[in-house]
């Protein structure tokens, strides 16, 4: 089982309704992405962190290397916004920085500044709002909301099939890997790429027979296109909503008071 998935159902919150914990990351989530500001982003990141660690009980270093696992795709598309070049000196817009090579005129503007500033802040805010309901809220839990909200069934079903061969792609490769491992197969540069290639080869084959039998055992089960699964027992919590409410307002009263303070 993945860390991620057994914080999910082992952590402070998890006994929460999950539809509370869905609102209110999708509130935020879609408010942020919408509004696009620096300070309405960086209170919304603050806000879910300290849900995540301080309120479920997440780990802080456990968290914190989870929002470097898209930092290196982040900070790549910071550095194409941030950073422009041509050969035409007369295209040179006024920049707070500029330098010269191969010919080339390499510059940043205040813009570019700001708008890298801006993704950065709305990216990071969007994470916290995911990583607070994948931390917190089980897969299952997630599925049994959107029946309720009549997402089609087609949808969920192909979610929690591709959900449960995360983990069958993820066991498979490790144990391939171990027995590469056991008989040397890393040991040089040029063994390493010829069992990474054997292992890809042989993990899809694997794969494929396992979805196989899965197909068989889902059909001797009586399969009809639903996945059933037992629903845990939860029940609304008026201060939880009112909670909700109250950052809810409070977001919209800063971007309203304060909108744009920090972007221009």
């Amino acid at each position: 089982m993945l860390l991620i998935d057994k914080y999910a159902y082992m952590n402070r919150w998890q006994h929460i309704h999950p539809i509370e914990k869905i609102v209110l990351a999708f509130f935020l989530l879609l408010f942020s992405l919408t509004v696009k500001d620096t300070l309405v982003s960086l209170i919304t990141f603050i806000v879910m962190s300290a849900f995540t660690i301080l309120g479920a009980k997440i780990p802080f270093k456990y968290y914190f290397k989870l929002l470097l696992v898209p930092g290196f795709f982040l900070l790549s598309s910071m550095m194409t916004i941030l950073i422009s070049f041509t050969s035409n000196t007369i295209l040179i817009p006024s920049s707070l920085w500029t330098t010269e090579f191969l010919g080339l005129h390499i510059f940043i503007t205040k813009h570019s500044v700001e708008t890298a500033t801006q993704l950065f802040f709305t990216v990071l805010s969007s994470i916290s709002c995911l990583y607070f309901l994948t931390l917190t809220t089980p897969v299952h839990d997630i599925m049994h909301v959107l029946r309720k909200l009549k997402v089609p069934a087609l949808l969920i079903e192909l979610t929690e099939i591709t959900y449960r061969f995360i983990f069958v792609f993820l066991e498979t490769s490790l144990k391939m890997h171990q027995a590469q491992n056991a008989r040397l197969g890393y040991l040089t540069v040029k063994q390493s790429i010829h069992s990474l290639g054997l292992l890809v080869s042989s993990l899809f084959i694997h794969v494929f027979q396992r979805s196989k039998e899965l197909i068989i055992a889902m059909n001797s089960r009586c399969y009809m296109e639903d996945i059933k699964l037992l629903e845990d027992d939860y029940s609304f919590s008026q201060r939880n909503w009112l909670g909700i409410v109250v950052i809810s307002i409070s977001i919209v009263a800063v971007y309203i008071q304060f909108g744009g303070s920090l972007n221009g």
